[in-house]
């Protein structure tokens, strides 16, 4: 086991993983910028080490500043948390050549699977249900981008194979906004991942979004560790999660599961990973695998009592998967409401001092924040402050506990989104579970403050 790790990450989920080594008996190695040098976990670090000033670009996205501090401490791996470097094959790459070892994925897994064409040709040989599509890039000639779509049937969708975090993509309902289309996302994908090539899927009208978590080792073990529901979002951007998915047959999250259990073996994959699907009309879809820890995981770890922090580290140190997929088992229901520093309904970044923060507490209540009593939320980064994850034995319980949970809380100082959870949290379809990726979006519109 390792005995000293440098987390290059900031927020909840530095926290997260500083917890996770503390309970290893590993020390934690803190990197900071300018602006979160007053952080609970820079504060709790065995070291910590200022990497630059605020912006991302000069400080945690400084692949030379990052493994500079990890020499400087003498650190023996890095864990890059997720957003930021985690799905940067070039860092991955130049963490292990540079004599560590990189918590996550081989810099060839991290390739394969970020590139969404190359990502996909991959999951059909491995027999995942993917979206109808081209078989990979778009070509250049017009008329066989019209006939692609053509067998495909409108409406499509185009997508940035390189893209990422709901950017780079494009629906088309009809033949004569195709090009266009085409070459807008093309433009795009250059500017924004530096990658111009595009593909095209079919696009579905009313999915939800479900997504299975893997974990593997480098001896060729994989397990999935169910499913979770993501459905619940604005602009791609995810807002509440729950685990299990309501309303799918147990016996068909099942076989998925197998199925990516077995891709992550056939691709040699290892450590945390999540394939990501489409599911509409009784069909999964895929469309992407985040090579890294989710935020979402919590809810994962509610529902199978497994440590996925700690298990990525165990993996990365060598070490076996302590458990088999048989030893696998659901208990009850999980659902996390991602606490942001915005405006609840017009989602308007609102940092700046936390005068009061008091969290929630109670039988299965889990809060993950870096945040405290006169805590300054930069504006610098991500406006997520936290998340709240409430388990019952039952949907309905957890439910109800994280009802009372977000009556509990109190954030005062800035503005934050819990009044929008505590509305959703009545809402009569989504008590009713099973509502699609567009649902959030339509409720907003139809609820404009």
């Amino acid at each position: 086991m390792f005995k000293k790790i440098l987390v290059a990450n900031r927020g909840e989920i530095a926290m997260r993983v500083q917890r996770a080594c503390h309970e290893l008996g590993i020390k934690a190695v803190m990197v900071y910028s300018e602006a979160d040098k007053d952080a609970k976990y820079v504060k709790l670090a065995d070291e910590a080490v200022c990497i630059g000033p605020a912006a991302s670009a000069q400080s945690y996205l400084n692949m030379p500043a990052i493994i500079a501090a990890a020499e400087v401490t003498d650190a023996e791996a890095i864990h890059p948390g997720y957003g930021f470097l985690s799905e940067n094959a070039d860092f991955a790459e130049r963490v292990e050549k540079s004599g560590f070892q990189f918590i996550g994925p081989t810099p060839e897994s991290i390739r394969l699977m970020g590139d969404k064409v190359s990502a996909k040709q991959a999951m059909i040989k491995a027999g995942v249900p993917c979206v109808p599509g081209s078989e990979g890039e778009l070509p250049e000639d017009a008329e066989t981008i019209r006939q692609i779509a053509r067998q495909i049937g409108y409406p499509v969708i185009i997508k940035a194979a390189g893209g990422g975090g709901g950017r780079g993509m494009r629906v088309v309902h009809t033949e004569a906004a195709l090009m266009g289309a085409v070459q807008m996302t093309r433009s795009e994908a250059a500017a924004a991942f530096g990658n111009p090539a595009v593909y095209m899927e079919k696009f579905l009208q009313n999915p939800r979004h479900i997504e299975i978590q893997v974990m593997a080792d480098k001896h060729r073990n994989a397990v999935y560790l169910g499913e979770r529901d993501c459905s619940m979002q604005r602009r791609n951007q995810k807002v509440i999660e729950e685990a299990p998915a309501p309303g799918i047959p147990r016996r068909a999250i099942e076989r998925l599961g197998e199925r990516c259990a077995s891709a992550c073996k056939k691709i040699g994959y290892r450590g945390a990973g999540t394939f990501e699907f489409l599911y509409e009309d009784g069909e999964f879809y895929f469309i992407e695998m985040n090579t890294r820890v989710q935020v979402e995981h919590p809810v994962t770890e509610m529902t199978t009592g497994v440590d996925v922090v700690r298990t990525q580290i165990m993996v990365a140190a060598g070490e076996k998967l302590p458990f088999s997929q048989r030893q696998i088992q659901m208990r009850g229901h999980a659902i996390e409401c991602r606490i942001n520093a915005e405006d609840p309904f017009k989602f308007t970044p609102s940092p700046g001092l936390i005068t009061t923060w008091h969290a929630p507490g109670g039988p299965g209540v889990r809060v993950d924040s870096h945040i405290y009593d006169n805590y300054f939320v930069p504006p610098h980064y991500d406006s997520m402050i936290g998340k709240i994850i409430a388990h019952g034995d039952t949907r309905e319980q957890a439910i109800a506990r994280m009802r009372w949970a977000l009556a509990e809380t109190v954030v005062e100082g800035i503005r934050c989104n819990i009044p929008l959870h505590r509305e959703m949290l009545v809402d009569a379809e989504f008590l009713q579970g099973g509502t699609s990726i567009h649902y959030l979006e339509r409720w907003l519109a139809e609820h404009q403050r």
